[in-house]
């Protein structure tokens, strides 16, 4: 409410409280879409291509499990990246899989309401 001090005393009666319920409203968390990589990987880079249109509506984290604090990763994933996980639960691997995606996205949008 700190900010509503700079206002013109006429702005801040007529919308401030408005204002500020429909900002908390709006303002929703966005899932985070865990990508699992490595540094080359061209089925990766393919994938981020496929997620463009959809960057809108998630937070892209990517994990290069080839660095040591990652270890974990790479033995689970070696063999089957890209991989992607969800708001940390796995979604799909080795290539983007557009249904499933909007559907849990979907999913977790509808929870956020």
């Amino acid at each position: 409410m700190q900010w509503l001090k700079l206002w013109h005393p006429h702005l801040k009666k007529l919308y401030g409280p408005r204002l500020l319920r429909s900002t908390y409203c709006s303002q929703r968390q966005l899932p985070i879409l865990t990508l699992f990589t490595k540094d080359p990987c061209p089925l990766c880079d393919e994938a981020k291509e496929i997620l463009e249109p959809y960057k809108h509506r998630f937070l892209l984290q990517e994990v290069d499990i080839t660095r040591p604090e990652n270890s974990v990763w790479y033995d689970r994933y070696k063999y089957d990246i890209p991989v992607f996980h969800l708001n940390g639960q796995f979604l799909m691997m080795h290539r983007v899989n557009i249904a499933v995606l909007e559907k849990r996205l979907s999913s977790v949008e509808d929870e956020s309401i």
